[in-house]
């Protein structure tokens, strides 16, 4: 993990379910139905009014059961998943989507001259929730058992793109992007962008956006640049691709580690982890290993993987 942080022009750089039994879950719905239906006979109402009241009531409870029902299922589910990839512990559940997102700018010592004039660059989500972010880099390894892993666990991630090593297969994002996984900008050809001119950084961006555009039916708004290296001519030429934002991270995964940013070697709230598309003949095992590793890690520190988009 390349950690550059120049000023200038220069590179830069849950929870599980906790619902009660069926029944104790049924009594206290019922309490409730009662409840209602003692309020609308006591208010004076009579004939259809009653009537609409009390079935309003009935259909009340009964969406709360069967959402309860359902949570509870979602969750037990889950849990036959962990056991069958191999996690001691089921991921915990993260919180729903913040309603309001929170006010995100660019990390101090990673700004360029004129930052306010481009996309924030940042490796922490400002958050009070215990989450954590997971993205994945380039799409080299095209594993399908990661994708029926990540699926069955419903572990939301990002992924950055780079064309040169996803365009024999494009079908397999597909996949991924129909079980909802967000595809980003991680240039056509993964160079080294600060070494080069400020039309050819706009050129692999740009191109990117719209092989990404053309392929998947939707151009990005997050763009990683390769390496985590920048100067002001990429961001520059990022805003004018169309580019919103620019998450580094303040972790990596692998197959057997975490690596940190931090002097604390440690997760944080709002932290994202960086990972690749790699297989065993990069790393010491598979892409499942690497989620095992990654979950071992997360769900022990107490931390659930929420979804990126979801926080920006």
């Amino acid at each position: 993990m390349q950690l550059v942080r120049q000023k200038g022009n220069n590179s830069q750089q849950g929870h599980r379910y906790a619902a009660g039994p069926r029944g104790r879950f049924g009594v206290a719905v019922a309490a409730l139905l009662v409840a209602a239906l003692g309020t609308a006979c006591g208010s004076g109402d009579s004939g259809p009014d009653k009537a609409a009241k009390a079935k309003a009531a009935e259909a009340g409870a009964a969406g709360a059961l069967s959402a309860a029902e359902k949570a509870k299922a979602a969750q037990q589910a889950r849990v036959v998943a962990a056991k069958k990839w191999g996690l001691r512990k089921t991921p915990l559940a993260a919180p729903p989507a913040p309603k309001q997102k929170p006010e995100i700018h660019t990390r101090d010592g990673f700004e360029v001259e004129d930052q306010e004039e481009y996309p924030n660059v940042f490796t922490t989500v400002p958050t009070e929730d215990k989450v954590v972010f997971l993205t994945i880099d380039d799409g080299s390894e095209k594993d399908p058992e990661f994708l029926k892993m990540m699926q069955e666990l419903k572990i939301p991630y990002t992924a950055f793109l780079s064309d040169y090593v996803v365009r024999d297969n494009y079908p397999y994002f597909k996949q991924m992007q129909a079980a909802g996984v967000t595809l980003n900008n991680h240039t056509l050809n993964h160079r080294y962008m600060p070494g080069l001119s400020y039309e050819q950084q706009r050129e692999e961006i740009c191109g990117q956006q719209d092989t990404i555009q053309k392929q998947f039916g939707k151009r990005p708004t997050l763009f990683r640049p390769p390496y985590g290296n920048y100067n002001q001519d990429t961001l520059r030429a990022a805003k004018s691709c169309g580019i919103k934002a620019v998450p580094l991270w303040n972790a990596e995964a692998f197959t057997n580690r975490m690596d940190y940013r931090e002097w604390d070697r440690d997760l944080h709230p709002g932290d994202i982890i960086l990972t690749h598309f790699r297989g065993k003949e990069d790393w010491k095992g598979t892409m499942p290993d690497m989620i095992r590793h990654v979950m071992k890690t997360v769900t022990d520190k107490g931390y659930a993987v929420a979804r990126l988009e979801d926080y920006l």
